[in-house]
């Protein structure tokens, strides 16, 4: 896994319209906030957000269980997760996204 690809996969996910063909689910957003977080910063820094901050916590423990996976791992989950949800929505705009990563 390059860190180009990853970049790549970075840059699509974060411009993902949404209200676009292409949804990632709620899971596959912490999925990939999790393993961004991960790959950019390592294992989690900060304390658990307060109660009443919902997302926050979400995002927090989603970070939290990856925690101990390498900067290269959490890569590659990243980008192998960003092609099954393309895959899955199998339209032209996912082909293009695929090609984009693969070339990368």
């Amino acid at each position: 896994m390059s860190q180009a690809k990853f970049d790549k996969a970075v840059q699509i996910v974060q411009a993902l319209p949404k209200d676009g063909p292409i949804k990632p689910s709620q899971d596959d957003q912490l999925f990939f906030y999790a393993h961004y977080k991960q790959a950019t910063i390592g294992d989690v820094n900060t304390t658990r957000p307060g109660m009443l901050d919902f997302v926050g916590k979400a995002k927090w423990d989603a970070w939290k269980k990856v925690e101990g996976l390498s900067k290269e791992e959490a890569q590659k989950k990243y980008v192998e997760k960003l092609l099954e949800v393309l895959n899955a929505a199998g339209n032209d705009e996912a082909k293009g996204y695929v090609q984009e990563i693969e070339s990368a």
